[in-house]
């Protein structure tokens, strides 16, 4: 068993203990591991939000090409470019102003005297619109080049060859060319940057260059009207001008093929429909991060928490949301900075505490495999010694029954006393004899599952009556006293009626083996009422009694308080194992407890309310 003991110790302790010390090195680290999985979970946060930004927009954008589609058809006399601004504002919300440009760079709409805000749009995009000056804008270099990409349509959708080939003219001029080289200065500067997180070990630390977090990854291009639009349906852009944001849409149909149909953007009305997609933000994370829709001037145009203040410039991580809207972005703040440090600490002194959990169990757990172990030997001593035991218990009564029946057969007793006294003993020895072997075979069976009982209404006085008549001729012979206290009364419970004749006879036979001087057996019935009602069956003697320390033992497999053969009593160690297991298949249980005056009181106790339990396995 030590070196049983010693392998455990080698192969699972010291490597367990080299294991927590590496796990404890590497507690520094967990902030750092914290912090990154916040920056993650925050930049996933801000990028899905940009994403459905965009998304909104595009949906807007197909939602204004249904839009001018519709009017096309309500249209009767084929002409909605005149009246083109109050027909789509009337239509659709998300227009400021609508505006539709002719094939010669005409513009058609809107009319500058209906309103103010006509006026402003005029001045502010007419000769843009009218190709007649290029403009700083933001578009996506993909969606450039796949307008310019395009095969030509039909020669009926051309509004002339002429502007076709100024179109392919400009389109075959380098997308890098009509890009701005000078870098944009984004407005915020995130206090966590993923890029920085995912460099190169090789990189150097220089001066910020584009694409880093001080500067946007969006860059205008310089361009007229014309060569955006190019060959393609539909499209939007933003420009900038006097430093306001607008977005324009525009939709070329082929119901009206020389006829360019575009909006100015509301950018108010948009707001609430972004603001929206803030409100849709999980309660869990609201909990924990504001979300913070900024302008091209880094001021919040929608919040989740509408309390909140931060300085907007230094997030803890935003997205920009493209070039539908450029220089917007989204911004993640924490509402408890301090919150991540307390994780952080918190998490350390969690790890240690498990790891320290850990190293405690598993010192319990070495310890208690060792005391099975130690359990396991003496279980397996104890089964070398039922094994002895049995053998001589068996050779005994075999012994008795063959002497007596040889002197019986071969007629060597003629006296008719004698013979009747050979014949008691050999019918108590094989009695004897029967109950051991029931025992060894009932415990076989409950240790494969397979012991079977049969339960049905009797009547416990008579069971305990009948047990303690078939037994007392022989205690009666053996010099034992056998006084049964049964009321008159009926006890009726549920049970198998051999299964408690087997343990009250089991509970006889050791008063009758543990049993001193005075050979005196009680057999007591009595109900009992707390804390549920239960009848007791008590068996009492003035015997040995258990020695102290013994008390739960003796009701263990193979176990015996008194060795049979040092001081020759009888038993294999199963009887009491036997009688508690038949017990609490029956809902009840032995137990043990000192008598008064020397000896030993065990005692059965069986519910008096009614089992609803058929004939299962136990």
């Amino acid at each position: 068993m030590k070196r049983v003991a010693l392998l455990f110790v080698l192969a699972v302790l010291v490597p367990s203990i080299l294991l927590a010390l590496l796990a404890g090195r590497s507690l520094r680290d967990q902030h750092y591991v914290l912090e990154r999985q916040q920056t993650l979970l925050c930049q996933a946060t801000a990028d899905t939000f940009a994403k459905e930004a965009q998304t909104l927009l595009d949906e807007e954008l197909r939602g204004f090409g249904l839009e001018v589609e519709a009017l096309l058809l309500a249209q009767k006399t084929n002409n909605l470019a005149p009246g083109f601004d109050e027909a789509l504002r009337a239509r659709w919300p998300l227009a400021e102003v609508g505006f539709a440009v002719g094939a010669n760079g005409t513009l058609l709409a809107p009319q500058p005297a209906k309103r103010a805000a006509t006026v402003d749009f005029l001045n502010a995009n007419g000769r843009f619109l009218a190709n007649q000056e290029v403009a700083e804008v933001y578009l996506n270099a993909g969606y450039l080049a796949q307008a310019f990409n395009q095969p030509p349509q039909p020669q009926s959708q051309i509004a002339s060859p002429t502007q076709f080939e100024e179109q392919r003219s400009a389109a075959q001029v380098p997308t890098q060319q009509r890009k701005s080289k000078v870098p944009q200065v984004r407005n915020v500067i995130p206090q966590q940057s993923q890029q920085q997180q995912v460099l190169a070990p090789n990189a150097q630390a220089e001066a910020p260059q584009p694409g880093s977090d001080n500067f946007s990854r969006l860059n205008p291009a310089e361009t007229g009207f014309r060569q955006i639009i190019g060959e393609a349906t539909q499209g939007s852009l933003a420009r900038f001008v006097d430093n306001r944001l607008t977005v324009l849409f525009w939709y070329r149909s082929a119901r009206a093929p020389g006829v360019i149909f575009g909006a100015q953007i509301a950018l108010d009305r948009l707001r609430a429909d972004l603001k929206e997609l803030l409100d849709e933000l999980t309660p869990r994370l609201r909990e924990e991060i504001c979300v913070a829709l900024l302008d091209d001037t880094a001021k919040p145009v929608a919040l989740t928490h509408p309390a909140f203040r931060a300085n907007w410039k230094r997030p803890f991580v935003a997205t920009e949301i493209g070039e539908a809207l450029p220089h917007w972005e989204v911004a993640i703040y924490l509402l408890d900075p301090t919150r991540l440090d307390q994780a952080a600490r918190t998490f350390r002194l969690t790890l240690t505490l498990v790891i320290t959990t850990l190293l405690v169990a598993m010192v319990i757990g070495s310890w208690l495999i060792v005391a099975d172990l130690r359990r396991q030997l003496t279980l397996a001593r104890q089964k070398t010694d039922f094994v002895s035991n049995v053998s001589h218990e068996l050779k005994t009564p075999l012994t008795s029954i063959r002497m007596f029946a040889e002197l019986l057969a071969e007629g060597r007793v003629s006296e008719p006393a004698k013979q009747h006294s050979y014949l008691h003993i050999i019918t108590a020895e094989a009695a004897r004899l029967t109950r051991l072997i029931n025992n060894v075979l009932d415990f076989s069976r409950m240790e494969r599952g397979e012991k079977k009982y049969k339960f049905e209404t009797c009547d416990l006085v008579e069971v305990v009556r009948e047990t303690a008549e078939t037994l007392r001729p022989h205690l009666e012979q053996s010099g034992f006293r056998l006084d049964c206290h049964l009321p008159p009364e009926p006890c009726p419970v549920t049970g198998d009626r051999d299964a408690i004749a087997q343990v009250l006879v089991n509970l006889l036979s050791n008063a009758e083996k543990y049993s001193g001087e005075r050979k005196e057996i009680r057999v007591e019935l009595r109900r009992r009422n707390e804390p549920l009602p239960f009848v007791e069956i008590g068996v009492l003697d003035r015997g040995l009694g258990v020695p102290r320390g013994s008390e739960v033992k003796i009701f263990e497999q193979f176990y015996r308080a008194h060795d049979a053969l040092s001081n020759g009593i009888q038993g294999s160690g199963l009887g009491l194992t036997l009688a508690r297991q038949i017990a609490r298949a029956h809902g009840g249980d032995v137990a043990y407890e000192p008598r008064e005056g020397g000896g030993s009181c065990f005692s059965l106790r069986l519910p008096v309310k009614q089992l609803e339990t058929t004939n299962a396995h136990e």
